[in-house]
């Protein structure tokens, strides 16, 4: 596009056709070079944007698979057990062998499952948990794609991820699946309506979609202060929204041997088992886009620390919740999970959503009025 509109300038300042411009010195005709610079131009483009989606890619990878050894790590010490500690230095070669195992383990596909849909389920949930990170803000301008309307974008990705549940559960032609399946979806919808009115609420408050936006309105107080009871509530539901302890009844290995994927085994249970762990990741790093302030520094006076130290700091914490919740909480009963969705978190969100715009709305009335 830069360059179409100096061809135009240049047409109306000489009055000239380039295509009968003499050739250079070179040998190429100005018209070629600059169809060149264009290719180039695009060719580059094209490059910068892999090595930025491998810049968030490859780092999440690594997160992913070393979450799983400090979750290991820190459950054995609140069990008061051994961890890993046989591969590589204090087991730090454990997540390596795990997937290194899973990788070069045969892939069975069970004879009476859809194989095409039984093999896609694991790829796109995959596939959503990497997509749904290229709108986090890990710094004040240090995002993939800065969308105006991120907090959508996010919503539409998690809402995808129920679709690939139910694609494994179904293709596995199995009853412990499809029985697992059901389950999850259940789980998932119920939880996202209570996590769509609060998320609501922290965009009345910022008057914006864009997560970058919603960050630098904690500038002066974070929203952990006075939305402290949604906060609760929303990692509340980020547990039941990532089926994890202990409310992971979706996989529930007493009652359905492992949910919706017991059909899976080798690289396409990895894949699962990647897909559920990054969410966890990005669930965490969510919540303290919304609710800790982001890359924001605790006080002012260590402003001077790169503000990308204090949002994996903030991130590692919820991790370690997440942890926390599955060593020592009991599981959930199922209908105590879909009460808890349906008869307390959904009215409460809603009632708060309310009270907010109310309260938001008369200061705007007073203001104006005084």
């Amino acid at each position: 596009m830069f360059f179409n509109n100096n061809f135009s300038i240049l047409n109306n300042w000489f009055n000239i056709d380039l295509y009968y411009i003499w050739k250079l010195d070179y040998g190429i005709n100005i018209i070629e070079q600059f169809q060149m610079y264009q290719v180039l131009n695009i060719l580059f483009g094209i490059v910068s944007t892999i090595l930025e989606f491998l810049i968030i890619v490859l780092p999440l990878l690594i997160a992913v698979a070393y979450f799983t050894l400090a979750e290991r790590k820190i459950m054995s010490v609140i069990q008061r057990r051994k961890g890993p500690n046989v591969v590589g230095f204090l087991g730090l070669l454990t997540p390596l062998a795990d997937g290194l195992k899973l990788i070069v383990k045969e892939t069975i596909l069970p004879s009476s499952s859809e194989v095409i849909i039984f093999v896609l389920a694991p790829i796109i949930t995959f596939a959503l948990s990497l997509m749904i990170w290229v709108v986090i803000p890990y710094s004040y301008g240090v995002v993939f794609a800065n969308l105006h309307l991120g907090l959508l974008y996010i919503f539409a990705i998690s809402a995808l991820g129920v679709h690939a549940v139910i694609m494994a559960g179904w293709a596995s032609n199995s009853k412990y699946a499809f029985l697992g399946c059901l389950r999850t979806a259940a789980q998932m919808i119920s939880y996202e309506i209570a996590i769509g009115l609060i998320l609501l609420s922290v965009v009345i408050c910022s008057n914006s979609f864009n997560l970058t936006e919603i960050v630098l309105s904690q500038s002066n107080i974070w929203y952990v202060f006075p939305h402290f009871p949604i906060f609760v509530m929303f990692f509340v539901s980020a547990l039941a929204e990532t089926n994890r302890h202990p409310f992971d009844l979706p996989e529930a290995e007493s009652e359905l041997v492992s949910g919706y994927n017991v059909e899976y085994s080798a690289a396409t249970f990895a894949l699962f088992f990647l897909g559920e762990y990054a969410n966890m990741i990005f669930m965490s790093g969510l919540t303290v886009i919304l609710f800790l302030g982001g890359w924001f520094a605790p006080i002012a006076l260590l402003n001077w620390i790169p503000g990308s130290f204090w949002f994996g700091i903030k991130l590692v914490f919820f991790v370690v919740l997440f942890i926390f919740a599955r060593a020592v909480y009991p599981r959930y009963r199922y209908d105590q999970l879909m009460r808890l969705g349906w008869k307390v978190f959904l009215p409460f969100s809603f009632s708060w959503l309310i009270l907010v715009a109310g309260v938001l709305y008369l200061s705007d009335y007073w203001v104006f009025f005084h």
